[in-house]
């Protein structure tokens, strides 16, 4: 139980013994005050030149210091605890909160509620290869990086869902929204490439791809691609492991057509730079804001054609630090 506050006299007596220079033991003999509270009453002198205690600015927390160090272990330690499930510790701990205090109290801290970010699920031989890959590949020479064709899949949403900068009041504006539909806008996939000279072809993929599909889509893309970006006879070709990209059929054209192509290691979109290029293409396009699939797939063209060659060169010139980063990680996920 908290103890009373000592009397206006008995501090400033304290003060005056501390002033004309005795020291704490015997101001505290002398009052029969415990020499904490004496050592207490004069740093609060010190720092103040008073020791009276003055209205508080704010109210006082319900939280006590342990309780908010309890908080910020639990969430650090479960970054995806909940509110309800912080407010039922903070009652077993024998201190109730509201969700609005504990949600201050990490704050505080320096831990926000953000969107998890989707990666890959991970196996021990995924992270082994791709640690194996980063370090294989770190000191290739940049000449030998920039006879390299990116190349990946990726759905775009007619009507994708976005963050937007706004003033309270203003959501329902023109500006600040975006169309919907019934059942949705639809999407359309896309297959692409890219090197350090630019973008390459941009082609949609009609329906679900097979195997025979993508064998198409590179011979009908992709030396033309390698043609226009002037990468010559002997560049390396990127793809994943989908199963489509290691059928049969499509090894077979790639061998029949002497394309270099750089093993994979699975499930490390990390590693891909492409990545980059499909979020700025995604962002081009909705803010041109497509009304249906055509127009989506018209725009998506365009934008691409769009992308800058120095960013494309830079992706591919700051390799080396995607590298180094999944070698840190030991080949889990990166910021990448």
């Amino acid at each position: 139980m908290k103890s009373k506050d000592l009397s206006v006299d008995l501090q400033d007596r304290i003060v005056s013994k501390h002033k004309s220079g005795e020291g704490y033991r015997n101001i505290s003999a002398a009052l029969n005050v415990p020499m904490s509270t004496v050592a207490s009453i004069i740093c609060k002198w010190k720092k103040f030149e008073t020791t009276r205690t003055f209205p508080r600015d704010v109210r006082p927390s319900k939280l006590s210091n342990w309780g908010r160090r309890a908080l910020v272990r639990e969430v650090t330690k479960n970054p995806m605890v909940t509110l309800s499930e912080l407010q039922r510790s903070s009652v077993e701990r024998g201190e109730p909160s509201r969700r609005t205090t504990i949600s201050a109290a990490i704050h505080q801290s320096g831990l926000y509620g953000r969107a998890a970010r989707r990666k890959p699920l991970l196996s021990k031989r995924h992270m082994a290869a791709s640690l194996e890959f980063a370090k294989r590949h770190l000191k290739d020479s940049q000449i030998l990086r920039n006879k390299i064709l990116w190349s990946d899949e990726t759905k775009i949403e007619l009507f994708c869902a976005s963050r937007l900068g706004r003033k309270p009041g203003t959501a329902h504006h023109q500006a600040n929204t975006i169309p919907t539909v019934k059942h949705g806008g639809g999407s359309i996939m896309l297959w692409g490439c890219f090197s350090a000279a630019g973008t390459g072809r941009l082609v949609r993929i009609k329906g679900k791809m097979t195997a025979a599909m993508y064998r198409d889509i590179l011979d009908e893309n992709l030396l033309q691609s390698a043609l226009d970006l002037r990468l010559g006879g002997r560049f390396t070709f990127q793809q994943d492991n989908d199963p489509n990209h290691t059928a049969k059929i499509s090894k077979e054209w790639l061998q029949a057509n002497s394309v270099n192509v750089l093993e994979w290691p699975s499930q490390s979109p990390d590693l891909n730079p492409i990545e980059h290029l499909w979020r700025e293409l995604k962002m081009a396009v909705l803010r041109r804001l497509p009304s249906n699939l055509i127009e989506l797939e018209r725009c998506c063209k365009e934008e691409w054609t769009k992308l800058a060659k120095d960013r494309c060169a830079k992706l591919v010139a700051s390799y080396s630090k995607r590298l180094e980063a999944v070698i840190v990680a030991k080949g889990a996920s990166t910021k990448y």
